[in-house]
Protein backbone atom coordinates (compact mmCIF):
# COMPACT_ATOMS: atom_id res chain seq x y z
CA UNK A 1 0.00 0.00 0.00
CA UNK A 2 2.98 2.33 -0.27
CA UNK A 3 2.76 2.71 -3.70
CA UNK A 4 -0.42 4.92 -4.08
CA UNK A 5 -0.70 7.56 -6.15
CA UNK A 6 -2.57 10.06 -4.14
CA UNK A 7 -2.77 12.79 -6.90
CA UNK A 8 -4.46 10.30 -9.50
CA UNK A 9 -7.02 9.74 -7.20
CA UNK A 10 -7.48 13.64 -5.94
CA UNK A 11 -7.86 14.16 -9.95
CA UNK A 12 -9.66 10.98 -10.49
CA UNK A 13 -12.48 12.84 -7.44
CA UNK A 14 -12.12 16.04 -9.02
CA UNK A 15 -13.10 15.18 -12.07
CA UNK A 16 -16.44 13.51 -10.32
CA UNK A 17 -16.80 16.50 -8.33
CA UNK A 18 -17.28 18.21 -11.72
CA UNK A 19 -20.41 16.12 -12.80
CA UNK A 20 -22.15 16.41 -9.28
CA UNK A 21 -25.81 17.69 -9.33
CA UNK A 22 -25.89 20.12 -6.64
CA UNK A 23 -28.71 22.67 -7.69
CA UNK A 24 -29.11 23.09 -4.11
CA UNK A 25 -26.34 23.52 -1.98
CA UNK A 26 -23.49 24.06 -4.92
CA UNK A 27 -21.15 22.04 -3.02
CA UNK A 28 -20.35 19.23 -5.41
CA UNK A 29 -18.30 16.85 -4.04
CA UNK A 30 -16.40 13.83 -5.55
CA UNK A 31 -15.22 10.62 -4.23
CA UNK A 32 -12.26 8.50 -5.98
CA UNK A 33 -10.79 4.94 -3.91
CA UNK A 34 -8.48 2.58 -5.60
CA UNK A 35 -9.74 -0.83 -5.36
CA UNK A 36 -7.57 -4.13 -4.29
CA UNK A 37 -7.41 -5.21 -7.86
CA UNK A 38 -5.66 -1.84 -9.29
CA UNK A 39 -9.29 -0.09 -10.60
CA UNK A 40 -9.99 3.32 -9.52
CA UNK A 41 -13.44 3.59 -8.87
CA UNK A 42 -15.65 7.07 -8.18
CA UNK A 43 -18.70 8.80 -7.36
CA UNK A 44 -20.13 12.26 -6.66
CA UNK A 45 -23.14 13.83 -5.07
CA UNK A 46 -26.58 13.43 -6.54
CA UNK A 47 -29.00 16.41 -4.81
CA UNK A 48 -32.40 15.83 -4.73
CA UNK A 49 -35.25 18.51 -4.13
CA UNK A 50 -36.46 16.24 -1.19
CA UNK A 51 -33.05 17.01 0.81
CA UNK A 52 -33.14 13.82 2.59
CA UNK A 53 -33.08 11.42 -0.60
CA UNK A 54 -29.66 12.36 -1.90
CA UNK A 55 -27.07 10.54 -2.53
CA UNK A 56 -23.32 11.50 -1.30
CA UNK A 57 -20.21 10.97 -3.05
CA UNK A 58 -19.28 7.83 -1.29
CA UNK A 59 -22.36 6.30 -1.93
CA UNK A 60 -21.78 6.93 -5.61
CA UNK A 61 -18.73 5.44 -5.53
CA UNK A 62 -19.93 2.11 -3.62
CA UNK A 63 -22.20 2.07 -6.38
CA UNK A 64 -19.48 2.47 -9.16
CA UNK A 65 -17.38 -0.58 -7.34
CA UNK A 66 -20.20 -3.08 -7.04
CA UNK A 67 -20.97 -2.27 -10.92
CA UNK A 68 -17.56 -2.91 -12.31
CA UNK A 69 -16.44 -5.63 -9.86
CA UNK A 70 -17.13 -5.36 -6.41
CA UNK A 71 -13.67 -5.71 -4.19
CA UNK A 72 -11.99 -3.85 -1.53
CA UNK A 73 -11.05 -0.51 -1.10
CA UNK A 74 -7.54 0.33 -0.20
CA UNK A 75 -7.09 3.98 -0.38
CA UNK A 76 -9.26 6.84 -0.86
CA UNK A 77 -9.82 10.38 -1.13
CA UNK A 78 -12.81 12.89 -0.97
CA UNK A 79 -12.97 16.73 -2.54
CA UNK A 80 -15.21 19.57 -2.59
CA UNK A 81 -15.78 22.26 -5.20
CA UNK A 82 -12.50 23.98 -4.46
CA UNK A 83 -10.73 20.75 -4.87
CA UNK A 84 -9.92 20.86 -1.18
CA UNK A 85 -9.74 17.14 0.49
CA UNK A 86 -12.73 16.70 3.05
CA UNK A 87 -13.85 14.17 5.53
CA UNK A 88 -16.16 11.49 4.81
CA UNK A 89 -19.37 12.23 7.03
CA UNK A 90 -20.18 9.21 9.56
CA UNK A 91 -23.03 7.62 7.98
CA UNK A 92 -20.35 7.54 4.84
CA UNK A 93 -17.23 6.45 6.97
CA UNK A 94 -19.71 3.50 8.08
CA UNK A 95 -20.45 2.50 4.19
CA UNK A 96 -16.76 2.57 3.12
CA UNK A 97 -15.92 0.67 6.23
CA UNK A 98 -18.05 -2.42 5.01
CA UNK A 99 -15.95 -2.25 1.34
CA UNK A 100 -12.70 -1.78 3.11
CA UNK A 101 -9.78 -3.73 3.12
CA UNK A 102 -8.47 -3.78 6.73
CA UNK A 103 -6.19 -0.94 7.02
CA UNK A 104 -7.51 0.73 4.19
CA UNK A 105 -6.15 4.16 3.91
CA UNK A 106 -7.63 7.48 3.32
CA UNK A 107 -6.46 11.25 2.56
CA UNK A 108 -8.04 13.94 5.50
CA UNK A 109 -7.90 17.07 6.31
CA UNK A 110 -5.29 15.94 8.34
CA UNK A 111 -3.40 13.44 6.14
CA UNK A 112 -3.08 9.92 5.40
CA UNK A 113 -5.07 7.83 8.28
CA UNK A 114 -6.85 4.46 8.43
CA UNK A 115 -10.20 3.63 8.41
CA UNK A 116 -9.95 2.16 11.23
CA UNK A 117 -8.72 5.96 12.92
CA UNK A 118 -11.41 7.79 11.28
CA UNK A 119 -14.13 5.17 12.86
CA UNK A 120 -12.74 3.41 15.87
CA UNK A 121 -14.32 0.29 16.93
CA UNK A 122 -16.87 0.00 13.91
CA UNK A 123 -19.57 -2.50 14.06
CA UNK A 124 -19.36 -4.53 10.68
CA UNK A 125 -19.46 -7.64 8.65
CA UNK A 126 -17.37 -9.72 10.75
CA UNK A 127 -19.22 -8.57 13.75
CA UNK A 128 -22.37 -10.28 12.24
CA UNK A 129 -20.12 -12.97 10.87
CA UNK A 130 -19.33 -13.81 14.20
CA UNK A 131 -22.52 -13.40 15.99
CA UNK A 132 -23.85 -16.29 13.48
CA UNK A 133 -21.89 -18.80 14.73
Amino acid sequence: MTDIDWDHLRAVATEAMERAYAPYSRYRVGAAALVTDGRVVAGCNVENASYGVGLCAECALVGDLQMSGGGQLVAFVCVNNEGQTIMPCGRCRQLLYEFALPGMLLETVSGIRTIDEVLPDAFGPRDLEDAAR
